[in-house]
């Protein structure tokens, strides 16, 4: 283990340690907002703490009932928005159902307030930059520190304990301006990055083993996923193909995703099927367009499926004002009225937004829901409130009481917001070995661009208020006192060269030079699909310019979350080193100079392809997963894409070199054949071959198939790092349909150079070698399939007798 890596864990162990023993220590009005008497919170005694709903002694699913049998009809009504309204007589204060944590404590949910005791909480960079260092312990580590300094944002009245994050949505298509909230274009790393993160979330992952990664452990009970106790609650959005927001003359109010069944099986609903099978999410939220024709919270087979085939435990909620848009926007119903009542019926639960308010009264006058169809909503809403504890009286004596302004901005927080920052930089170009910078060197550097020394730039989408934040400039200037700035551009569009001259000038003045370009939320962000993949404005003009004044070759930084076509930087000899940092965080300064003089070793990986401009001829609203030659449609995604690429996904430099040997895994694996199998049906054509195959369902032992491959990382270059291994599947033989090759397992591991590191990676065959057919149905070819770890290769056959 790295030494960064021991000091992150040892502080987080304190931590964590602290909050095992915090059941029993309730807040003191000193260290709260308000005092004892004035602090709001159900079964508050001695007035009505004796209601049924109230007796922890009973099942959740008693107490929900029994609470639902007091309410009048009109009061529940009112309890289906997300601003739940107050119901006095029952002692029950309102509730905000809307609080945002995708990469820290955010201000865009009415339910986050930093006007109070806390002012700030930590903010760890975009899911973006989280996902590229590929480390699950990290995912579930960022999920767990978000969920202490919520809860004790709770415990002050300035959050709720119901937050709508992660985003897991595919990243399908590199103009979406909300690609920077997912994990990226991988249905698998997006998978992987749900489950821990919600583990970690909703009270799963606690303690810390010897070798710094996370041991599951039930904490009181809050195990992140039983039905009884939640530390917070998750919320898996947006349900589902939903990934275009505002591009051209499409809106995602009415936009109607079509969506092939192989497409929905094996690219979009596998994450949302792993937040909810492993991450046991507590909340799924229903997506604004319509999948194939119906709007997705009308979208009754889908939010069934969820329930029924994947076992979801939990609420679903609308997106805000998702239910309007499907008589307003979509014109899906003839009236408000059939709007609600076929979210009600198609499984949704809560509307974000008043509609339900305004609607559901008259909706049941006209016959067209029933009573019954609200006590099903209201079921799963107060079923989640109780697991979570709300009707257990007073907060401050419960087990997370103890929780306060101490536990918000840590040094733990900041340090482990810091690693994500450094794991997450991604090195794409560095000529003969320009970087890392020497350090000690008495040297001038300028740092040149209008992103460089404005911190607030860096925070992305779905942000809050940081602990602290350092520019970038005022991070690279604690590693040299002789650093200079100029903007270059007037701002992020940079519309005119009004500040190439003193650019320019600053540049030939020093040693060295970085510049850093890109984007922000004015380009990119909720609402706002770019149109183009190159650098905004004329910051392509001011790098080259620069490029071409500066007495050495420059670094090329490059910030956003969505990918750019910097062809003319990676092909020009004048830019030396070319890095991705996309949105760090409140720790971006120091990560990044942490970097570029080589006291962090990078060793992030690219989760998105990055295509040439030539890609925004494509439609962005066409969601075909796979190439069409005959249509001169490329596909998506590294797994079906067929044209020329800047950067691929799983690209990325260290200042090491690093190689592999597989040291153990099977050339064999035989199957037996099933009972029936209809042997006319199990074969692929394809360019005159054929292949069979069987259907998952008709594989009896697909457990016994699981084998491990045993991996040997080799450092053979001068700097310790970490390097994430990526295991890869392809079959040898062309078939129709499946996926040119498709990542199947990695792990990141920490090597000491010229020294080896042993890993291993489960390989489920009949998970990580199958893929979805026409009809959305998963089927496992029989014959070769071809392992590949760096340039590696090992196949594997399957064979029946």
């Amino acid at each position: 283990m790295s030494p960064n890596w021991k000091s992150l864990f040892f502080l987080l162990l304190l931590t964590l340690f602290k909050l095992c023993f915090s059941k029993s220590q309730p807040f003191t009005s000193s260290s709260s907002s308000s005092s004892n008497s004035d602090l709001q919170f159900p079964c508050k005694p001695p007035h009505y703490s004796s209601y049924p709903f109230c007796n922890t002694s009973l099942p959740i699913t008693t107490r929900a009932q029994s609470l639902i049998s007091l309410l009048t009809l009109r009061e529940k009504i009112q309890q289906l928005s997300n601003n739940a309204s107050a119901i006095p007589r029952l002692g029950i204060p309102p509730y905000e159902w809307w609080s945002e944590s995708l990469h820290g404590i955010a201000t865009n949910g009415p339910g986050v307030s930093f006007n109070g005791t806390i002012p700030s909480a930590t903010s760890f960079p975009q899911v973006i930059v989280t996902a590229a260092a590929f480390n699950r312990t990290l995912w579930s580590l960022i999920g767990s520190a978000i969920a202490v300094e919520a809860r004790a944002m709770y415990n002050l009245g300035q959050a709720g304990l119901t937050f709508w994050a992660p985003n897991i949505n595919i990243f399908r298509d590199p103009r979406w301006g909300r690609g920077q909230e997912t994990p990226g274009e991988d249905p698998m790393v997006a998978s992987a990055y749900a489950i821990e993160f919600v583990k970690g979330f909703q009270g799963g992952n606690w303690g810390i083993r010897h070798d710094g990664f996370v041991e599951r452990r039930v904490l009181e009970g809050h195990d992140g996923g039983s039905d009884d106790g939640l530390m917070l609650s998750a919320c898996c959005k947006h349900f589902t193909a939903y990934d275009l927001d505002l591009w051209r003359n499409f809106s995602r109010y009415s936009f109607n995703a079509v969506v092939s069944e192989q497409d929905l099986e094996d690219t979009y609903q596998p994450p949302f099927r792993s937040c909810i099978q492993q991450g046991k999410a507590s909340c799924l939220m229903c997506s604004y367009n319509a999948v194939n024709g119906v709007p997705a919270c009308a979208q009754k087979d889908l939010l069934e499926k969820a329930r029924n085939e994947w076992g979801f435990k939990g609420y679903i909620t609308s997106d805000c004002d998702a239910v309007a848009t499907v008589f307003e926007y979509q014109n899906y119903t003839k009236s408000s009225e059939d709007a609600v009542a076929d979210v009600l019926k198609a499984g949704m639960d809560i509307n974000c937004g008043t509609y339900l308010l305004r609607h559901t009264l008259s909706t049941i006058k006209q016959g067209k829901v029933q009573e019954e169809d609200i006590d099903k909503a209201l079921l799963n809403l107060f079923s989640v409130q109780l697991r979570l504890g709300l009707f257990d009286g007073d907060p401050r004596n419960g087990q997370f009481g103890s929780l306060g302004p101490k536990d918000v901005c840590t040094s733990e927080h900041k340090t482990l917001a810091l690693e994500a920052t450094r794991q997450g930089i991604v090195l794409l170009k560095n000529d003969k070995k320009f970087l890392p910078l020497e350090k000690g060197v008495d040297f001038s550097l300028a740092v040149i661009g209008p992103l460089a020394n404005n911190a607030s730039l860096l925070g992305g989408g779905y942000t809050g208020i940081p602990c602290s934040s350092k520019g970038l400039f005022e991070g690279l200037q604690e590693y040299t006192k002789r650093a200079s700035y100029a903007a270059g551009c007037l701002d992020v569009p940079c519309k005119s060269r009004a500040g190439f001259r003193e650019a320019i000038h600053t540049a030939k003045m020093a040693d060295f030079v970085v510049i850093v370009v890109g984007l922000d939320l004015t380009q990119e962000r909720e609402d706002h699909d770019r149109v183009s993949l190159l650098l905004p404005g004329k910051q392509m003009a001011l790098v080259s310019s620069v490029a071409a004044a500066s007495k050495e070759p420059v670094i090329l930084v490059l910030t956003g979350g969505g990918p750019l076509d910097v062809t003319f930087a990676k092909e020009d000899p004048r830019i030396a080193s070319i890095l991705w940092i996309g949105y760090p965080g409140e720790s971006g300064g120091r990560a990044l100079a942490e970097v570029l003089f080589g006291d962090f070793n990078p060793g992030g990986r690219l989760t998105m392809t990055w295509y040439p401009e030539s890609f925004t001829n494509i439609p962005m609203n066409d969601m075909n997963m796979r190439a069409d030659p005959s249509q001169g449609y490329p596909g998506r995604t590294y797994r079906f894409y067929t044209g020329s690429r800047l950067y691929g996904f799983g690209d990325g430099l260290s200042y090491s070199k690093f190689t592999y040997n597989i040291v153990s895994a099977p050339k064999k694996l035989r199957l037996s054949r099933p009972l029936k199998v209809d042997s006319s049906r199990n074969i692929l054509h394809q360019a005159g071959d054929t292949l069979d195959y069987l259907h998952i369902d008709e594989v009896t032992s697909c457990d016994s198939l699981r084998f491990f491959v045993e991996i040997t990382v080799t450092n053979i270059g001068d700097m310790d790092g970490g390097h994430t291994v990526m295991l890869f599947s392809r079959m040898t033989k062309v078939v129709k349909g499946a996926p040119k090759q498709q990542l199947i397992g990695f792990k990141r591991v920490h090597t000491g150079s010229y020294k080896s590191t042993a890993t291993s990676i489960l390989v489920d065959p009949c998970t990580h070698f199958s893929f979805a057919n026409d009809y959305g149905e998963w089927i496992l070819p029989l014959g070769d399939h071809k392992l590949m770890v760096g340039d590696i290769e090992h196949i594997v056959s399957i064979e029946i007798y």
